[in-house]
Formats: structure tokens, C-alpha cells, sequence
């Protein structure tokens, strides 16, 4: 399944020289993010009741076009990876321009934290579904955990 999310950019993702911040991208990846989980009905209502939440181990991101103010810009959400238990994940996340060009890619490497003892955690059997449907990535791998206590 395709997902992706456009946004009109904004007065604040711009510095001084009109150029979108660096960290603007990453805030409209993790956006993406949510919305895909919610898309796939787990909500942050859904995190909160397991009491469990995405966090990145890495995130990159390369450039490759200029976003101007108020352009609106699209995102992608693909499967990288993932783990057998979907303990781990990675995603990519590609950002178009307002003419569709490629501006940015971002990849993300995550898992799952329990948000009492703020270890890392299998999701639920409720969020198993979580990445069934997503697109993937032409780089698509399972992820191997190696190194667990």
C-alpha cells in the first residue's frame, strides 16, 4: 500500500537564507510516521494504552533539492526493514517538491521502548499488523537481532 502525506510548508521551517531547515524535514518524516501508524488503526491513543512508543536509533538524512516557502511538499512512508517479530523496523521516507521533484531522503532505524521502564520492547500482538501493508523499499531486508541480553 502507497503512503504518503502533503503538507503546505510553513514560515517557521525556513532560516534566514529561504532555505527549509534541516530539521523541518525530519519533523515532516515523523509526522508521516504517526499518520501511517494511525492509518493502520494505532493511533498515540493505541501507544498509550500499551504503553510502548516508536524511538530511532539513527536517522539520516540527504538532500537533494531546494524547497521554497509555501511550496507544498509530499512524503513518502516505505518499509526498509524489518525484524521477524517487528521488534526492529526501518523506514525511508522521500520528499518531493512542490513539481515532484526529489528534495530529500530519510532514513530512520527504530524499535519499540516501554514507557515505564524505558527498555526496549516487543510491540503488542495488537501491533503486529503495523507493517503488513506498507510499501517497501527496493532495498527491503529483514532485520537480524544478534545481539540481545
Amino acid at each position: 500500500m502507497s503512503f504518503k502525506v502533503s503538507f503546505n510548508t510553513k514560515w517557521s521551517d525556513f532560516d534566514p537564507n529561504r532555505h527549509m531547515r534541516h530539521t523541518a524535514y525530519n519533523d515532516y518524516a515523523a509526522e508521516v510516521r504517526v499518520r501511517y501508524f494511525s492509518a493502520q488503526h494505532f493511533s498515540i491513543e493505541e501507544f498509550t494504552l500499551h504503553n510502548i512508543g516508536p524511538i530511532l536509533f539513527t536517522e539520516e538524512t540527504s538532500f537533494r533539492k531546494e524547497i521554497h516557502l509555501g511550496e507544498t511538499i509530499t512524503v513518502d512512508f516505505k518499509l526498509s526493514g524489518v525484524s521477524k517479530n517487528n521488534e526492529r523496523w526501518k523506514i525511508t521516507h522521500q520528499v518531493f517538491n512542490e513539481a515532484g521533484k526529489l528534495s530529500a531522503i530519510i532514513k530512520v532505524y527504530g524499535a519499540w521502548i516501554n514507557l515505564t521502564t524505558r527498555k526496549l520492547a516487543l510491540p503488542p500482538k495488537e501491533a503486529n499488523r503495523l507493517f503488513n501493508l506498507a510499501e517497501r523499499s527496493k532495498d527491503f531486508e529483514e532485520i537480524q537481532i544478534t545481539n540481545k541480553k
